[in-house]
């Protein structure tokens, strides 16, 4: 375990130089100390939760299932937390897809990480994730709030993400049989 723990911190630590060597070449990213303290952490996070949760099985599908919803819920921190889905990072609306990641860790919580209801916790956080952008565009329309890829973009990155729930969830239907 200790090896994986040491490999898990270098991958981390080399991930976190991409962004602090960028910004030696350009002004596009500019990350300070608490950008790199929310990544850092957020790493963390999903390597400790891999090693202490999917190591309980030995079902490459449990495993698997597990990696991509991991996966899809840091993708949605990173991209919501970094530029945002719809309009900016600072648009209020993106304070919903908070939404998903809470049920999906207290949904995880609360079937005790077992197979069969994970895969019913991956499946409503599908359903949340589609529905998030339905909401924001009844609460906050264009053109009264910027939704800076689009109507189309907004739902289309969603689903993108809600694709990723429903594949683990899928799989993690498969793992309980």
């Amino acid at each position: 375990m200790n090896k994986r723990i040491k490999t898990m911190l270098v991958l981390i630590g080399t991930l976190l130089f991409i962004p602090l060597i960028a910004m030696q070449f350009t002004s596009e990213i500019n990350w300070d100390f608490f950008d790199f303290l929310i990544m850092g952490t957020a790493l963390l996070v999903i390597g400790f939760a891999y090693e202490l949760i999917a190591r309980r099985s030995d079902k490459i599908v449990y495993r698997s299932a597990f990696i991509i919803g991991l996966m899809g819920a840091f993708l949605l921190f990173w991209v919501n937390g970094a530029v945002g889905i719809i309009g900016s990072e600072n648009q209020k609306a993106n304070l919903l897809y908070g939404l998903v990641l809470v049920i999906g860790v207290a949904g995880a919580i609360i079937v005790k990480f077992k197979a069969a209801g994970m895969s019913k916790v991956l499946t409503l956080t599908t359903i949340v994730q589609m529905l998030i952008p339905c909401i924001a565009l009844i609460v906050w329309p264009p053109p009264a709030t910027s939704w800076a890829p689009g109507v189309f973009g907004v739902f289309l990155l969603s689903a993108f993400f809600a694709a990723l729930f429903f594949v683990s969830a899928m799989l993690f239907k498969q793992a309980a049989r």
